[in-house]
């Protein structure tokens, strides 16, 4: 079910805020678009990584010959083969973190890169890299961040001096009590698990080195040209010298942004062949392999009055920042960004502390930092209001930031363009008849049933375009009457060629399917910052909608000189598709006449043909919003949880396309669930990973998921001329505490108050026997000491929070 808000449409003509089908999708659908594993690359070669056994320890030795041995195999690097010497990936932590695209003198985490295989067939190279054996001399292993700050841990990095990734401290003094001693402290030690990122292409790339000496790379990546930036610095080469290109892309969801080390080992391997070689990874090697997120350790205070007004909010979050500490050290101090939430706090105190590890690094995954600081948050608030005895719709708006408030300037450094909480809520709760549920929740509890009704609310605030305001879009008509976008985002997945599409159409009149959408190419697209934090449309889409502006301005002068008319009485009618005299249809022109006729204009009246590129600065970061309220039911015999109903009401500003907005979320609100319900990487002890398969890492399929409802409201921001916010995390960020809620709601009469996500059924079952045996499971336990060490800790690189942000 969908039923969107739409605003006002103006002359009621406009294409813009309706339901366009998506043009990219025959291609995808009949199997024609190319992705880095179909490419045809002449003489190409395959690559495959032989990884360490071992989560810690001296690299002796690796022994390559029985790899060399293995018919097919071309050739076989090691670290001091390959020459590529160690660098940083998306962001730099700190100069101790570099890591070298091949393990050299010691291994930090199982997986790691120790040879890279070359082999005349995909067969050979896996073969060949399954051949590779390494001597070790093991090293202590940590794999708890918390572990990992202990006075006796091992440091995994000795130069460095500490396990310390990323530190932030704030100054003491939040009086959660303050003067009123009947003021009540909730307080929670919240898990938000490791996650994999498992999209559906794995991470995939090919190097075709030129005789030029040139380098033309393909990749799955997010960010084509911060790409060739990345990989030119880690080769030693000019960026003019580094041509990336992006073909279809089978999703990124943040863990896609830029360099890894397998992309300079296989762009490196190819530079010393001579040859194309390309790589795509099984997908046990991309779970093991490709950086995980989430992974915060919680320990969260909140102060109510007893009428459930909030006195202040206290954290202290442990992260994990994996080994080699990357862009995902920096989403916890994001977290903290985000802290303020939807609500009105007097204060904020918030410490983070971020660990290495011996563990896969740490990345991003859809929301980045802004999903974890929902959590704290939204878990605190349903706590509270069952400690409180208030309903948790009534508490939230209590407390919510009210619609007059903005712009908002938060706690923790903010500016909140627009806002209307309590709307969402509103239009949630009546979505889901929310009365109806409670009632028929105490009916069930009444008889006695076994099948437990939970009811979950979550309500988030997020930053999206947060890593950067800029963007580039450019807009072409052609001879034949149709159209070239040009854009710096890239799309892997989300429907930018629609959405520009309809852009360009809404100004010009010329139809989406005669708009094309060039993307990824370094090449043909000057600069860019590519697709993450959910920026594309209200950035990009912008650059792409002023540049339409600059074209129509372009044709309309044009029409006036061949037209012999004022240029005031010249306009474009888009029904017709035609540029010409007000009310004179007879003397108009269609978009393929001027494109032909543009060389008969002198340069005073048209400069560069009908074309235009833009570089929009929206200046700010804008902050989508909304409500989520999920029904679960859970089996008290078993402990699984079901979710039967799922309400998502996310507010992106004005929405340009319902079906690409409702699209966004069905999909955020599917891994929202699976992180509530499933997904968890796990390793043991001894640092080996557990979850190196989809048999042992959980997601979830169509039947585990009910229908979901989604619905919009709108509330413009003013910082762009569409209005637009972004969609693409929002509704992951609203769904997995409204699940966790709902799970924790259906067992609040036992009198549990917490569970740790996720809510797996073996999680639910020990909760209901630890509370009816009359032991539930206590939320809070005190935070390692860690904090008090730290308190004159360094600061955090706030811009690099803001690109943390921006994927």
């Amino acid at each position: 079910m969908a039923d969107t808000i739409h605003r006002p449409a103006g002359s009621g003509t406009s294409i813009l805020g309706t339901r366009v089908v998506r043009t990219e999708d025959p291609e995808l659908l009949t199997g024609a678009a190319t992705y880095v594993n179909d490419l045809d690359l002449p003489g190409k070669m395959h690559a495959a990584f032989a990884r360490s056994e071992a989560a810690h320890a001296v690299l002796q030795a690796v022994h390559v010959d029985d790899a060399q041995a293995v018919p097919g195999v071309v050739a076989v690097f090691t670290a001091a083969e390959l020459g590529v010497a160690p660098h940083h990936g998306f962001v730099t932590v700190h100069p101790d973190f570099a890591r070298p695209p091949l393990a050299d003198g010691v291994v930090r985490f199982a997986g790691e890169a120790i040879a890279i295989v070359i082999g005349e067939t995909v067969a050979a190279a896996e073969d060949g890299a399954a051949a590779v054996w390494a001597e070790y001399d093991p090293l202590p292993v940590v794999t708890d961040p918390e572990t990992a700050f202990a006075a006796d841990a091992p440091i995994i990095f000795p130069a460095h001096g500490s396990n310390q990734a990323v530190v932030s401290t704030d100054p003491e003094g939040v009086d959660l009590d303050g003067e009123d001693s009947d003021v009540v402290v909730v307080r929670g030690r919240y898990v938000n698990q490791r996650m994999a990122v498992v999209p559906m292409e794995p991470n995939s790339a090919a190097a075709v080195p030129g005789d030029d000496g040139r380098l033309t790379f393909y990749a799955s990546t997010q960010m084509p040209h911060g790409l060739r930036d990345q990989l030119a610095g880690a080769l030693a080469m000019e960026s003019a010298d580094v041509h990336v290109i992006a073909p279809r892309v089978g999703g990124g969801f943040g863990g896609k942004p830029g360099i890894i080390v397998e992309y300079s080992a296989v762009a490196a391997a190819a530079r010393h062949l001579g040859r194309a070689v390309t790589w795509t990874p099984s997908r046990s090697d991309d779970l093991v392999a490709q950086p995980h997120s989430r992974g915060q350790i919680q320990y969260a205070e909140l102060g109510c009055r007893p009428d459930g007004t909030f006195t202040g909010l206290r954290v202290r979050l442990v992260g994990d920042g994996g080994a080699c500490p990357g862009i995902g050290a920096f989403l916890p101090p994001g977290t903290k960004r985000m802290s303020h939430g939807t609500y009105r706090f007097p204060e904020i105190q918030f410490d983070v502390a971020v660990a290495v590890t011996n563990t896969t690094p740490m990345g991003a995954y859809r929301g980045a930092g802004r999903p974890e600081a929902t959590a704290l948050l939204e878990r605190l608030v349903d706590q509270a209001a069952h400690e409180l005895d208030i309903d948790p719709i009534e508490l939230r708006r209590r407390n919510f930031l009210a619609d007059e408030s903005f712009p908002f300037q938060t706690l923790t450094g903010l500016t909140y363009d627009t806002g209307a909480y309590t709307t969402s809520l509103d239009v949630a709760a009546e979505a889901i008849g929310y009365a109806d549920l409670r009632r028929e929740q105490a009916e069930r509890r009444e008889r006695g049933d076994r099948l437990a009704l939970g009811i979950g609310v979550a309500a988030y605030v997020e930053i999206t375009a947060g890593g950067g305001s800029g963007e580039f879009g450019a807009v072409e008509v052609h001879d034949d009457g149709s159209a070239t976008v040009r854009a710096g985002t890239f799309s892997h997945g989300q429907g930018h060629q629609t959405a520009f599409a309809m852009l360009v159409s809404d100004q010009t009149g010329i139809p989406v399917d005669r708009i094309r959408l060039v993307d990824g190419d370094t090449d043909l697209v000057p600069r860019g910052g590519g697709t993450g934090g959910s920026r594309s449309l209200q950035l990009a889409g912008s650059a792409v909608h002023n540049a339409t502006t600059v074209v129509v301005d372009k044709a309309r002068r044009l029409a006036a000189h061949l037209l012999e008319a004022a240029e005031a009485d010249v306009v474009v009618d888009t029904a017709a598709g035609t540029v010409g005299v007000a009310g004179v249809p007879a003397r108009a022109l269609a978009w393929a006449e001027l494109a032909q006729r543009a060389g008969e204009a002198p340069a005073s009246v048209l400069d560069g043909g009908l074309a235009a590129e833009v570089q929009f600065d929206q200046g700010d970061s804008t902050f989508p919003f909304g409500t989520h309220i999920a029904a679960v039911e859970v089996d008290l015999d078993t402990g699984l949880a079901r979710v039967v109903r799922h309400v998502a009401v996310d507010d992106c500003g004005t929405v340009i396309n319902p079906l690409l907005v409702e699209g966004q979320q069905h999909g955020g609100v599917a891994a929202g669930i699976g992180q509530a319900l499933y997904e968890e990487v796990r390793h043991d002890p001894d640092g080996n990973p557990l979850t190196a398969t989809l048999v042992d890492y959980g997601i979830p399929t169509a039947a585990e998921l009910p229908s979901f409802d989604v619905r919009s409201t709108e509330t413009p921001t003013p910082l762009n001329p569409l209005g637009a916010k972004g969609i693409g995390e929002a509704a992951t960020i609203g769904s997995t505490p409204a699940v966790q809620n709902a799970v924790i709601d259906a067992l609040a009469h036992l009198g549990v108050r917490h569970l740790d996500l996720p809510c797996t059924p073996e999680r639910v079952w020990q909760a209901i026997r630890a509370a009816e045996a009359g032991a539930p499971p206590d939320p809070w336990r005190e935070p390692p000491a860690v904090f008090d060490a730290l308190r004159a800790g360094e600061s955090v690189d706030e811009a690099s929070v803001s690109a943390a942000e921006g994927i």
